[in-house]
């Protein structure tokens, strides 16, 4: 159990910033999941936290205290890298018991704490073989269970499931977390894929170019983006997001491309009513505002804006159906089949309450009905 503080930590290699002043929170018995594209800095902070790499600048707490420049074997830390790191010579359960040993821990709470986690990653009949006798998911799975053996204040997960077939994946994702919730144990898990943290994480911390910039739980990420990179970065298929002006005239709200100020260069319109007071009162001065729209917010059939489909994708029990309207190219997640082929028209809907609208410079202006709670300047 333990609560975890980052203090304005910074960590430059040589002339290259890394990481730009980085502060969070994260509470006792949290699973918090860092995520973003490759480069952003979020397995660089891990290594902070583990102590494996020296802050440049910042300061880092557990329970109130610091562990800046606390050797890593103290900070009472289980770490699981992409690489194992298994001991060649050892068997699955001398592996899974080795740092549980060097604690101290006694001989039968260890065989306990193996045999469960044994059981939770499907690795009871590996055991006694060797890690040259195992297959790399395997090897994965065993050194998620030496750190679980181990007993932590604090475990740290770097791609802990990346080499795992999809199927035993989605099994040990939901294993894994109530493993961490029954145990009561903080954990901090850095991944690529974005089904495995909207799983796990009770808040994700969202990173681009060694800047936090979201931290909150899924839902208010896709729900309520604070900027523009947020929104489109989270969510698959990503967000469709076009670059407009809003135009009010003779009852309607009008959102026509950039430069285009013609009836043919409206993107989408409503009726003023279907747009709140206070949403209009956001943008009505700003000459230019970015829209954007979830894939699965769009409906099919019975809009005003009329469409062309030019790609159809059935993806297990959905279908990703993108085409051509007056606005560019729009993404949208159907359930079930598309009635539709490549080159058919259709008609497209977006419900005002689905929007989100952000400044040109990115910042999030609304969400819906409901303002983010910043003001920009026109």
């Amino acid at each position: 159990m333990a609560q975890l503080s980052l203090r304005g930590v910074r960590k430059n290699f040589k002339e290259v910033e890394v990481l730009r002043g980085i502060d969070l929170e994260i509470g006792d018995r949290e699973l918090v999941v860092f995520v973003g594209p490759s480069g952003c800095g979020k397995s660089t902070l891990l290594r902070l936290i583990a102590g494996l790499d020296d802050f440049t600048e910042g300061e880092f707490f557990i329970n109130g205290r610091s562990m800046t420049r606390v050797p890593p074997s103290k900070r009472g830390i289980a770490m699981v890298f992409q690489s194992y790191a298994l001991y060649p010579h050892m068997s699955v359960y001398e592996n899974m018991a080795f740092g549980a040993r060097l604690l101290g821990l006694p001989k039968d709470e260890i065989e306990a704490r193996i045999a469960e986690a044994a059981r939770m990653l499907k690795l009871e009949p590996q055991l006694q073989r060797k890690p040259r006798e195992l297959s790399g998911g395997q090897r994965q799975r065993v050194a998620i269970g030496r750190a679980l053996v181990r007993k932590a204040d604090v475990y740290l997960l770097d791609e802990p499931m990346g080499q795992l077939e999809p199927q035993l994946r989605t099994v040990l994702r939901g294993r894994l977390k109530r493993y961490l919730r029954e145990h009561d144990m903080t954990a901090v898990l850095v991944t690529h894929d974005q089904t495995e943290a909207n799983a796990l994480a009770d808040r994700i911390a969202v990173m681009e170019g060694g800047e936090l910039q979201q931290f909150a739980s899924p839902k208010e990420l896709k729900e309520r983006p604070a900027n523009l990179y947020v929104g489109t970065f989270i969510g698959e298929p990503p967000m469709n997001v076009y670059r407009v002006r809003p135009v009010f005239a003779d009852g309607r709200v009008s959102f026509r491309k950039t430069g285009d100020g013609g009836e043919d260069g409206e993107v989408l319109g409503y009726s003023a009513d279907a747009v709140t007071a206070p949403v209009r009162a956001a943008i009505q001065s700003l000459s230019e505002i970015v829209i954007g729209i979830r894939p699965h917010d769009v409906h099919v059939g019975g809009g005003e804006s009329q469409a062309r489909v030019v790609s159809n994708q059935w993806i297990g029990d959905q279908t990703h159906l993108e085409a051509e309207f007056a606005g560019g190219v729009i993404v949208a997640t159907l359930d079930g089949r598309c009635p539709g082929k490549v080159g058919d028209a259709l008609s497209v809907d977006v419900p005002a309450e689905k929007l989100h609208v952000f400044a040109a410079s990115g910042e999030a202006l609304a969400h819906g009905h409901r303002l983010s709670g910043r003001q920009v300047e026109g």
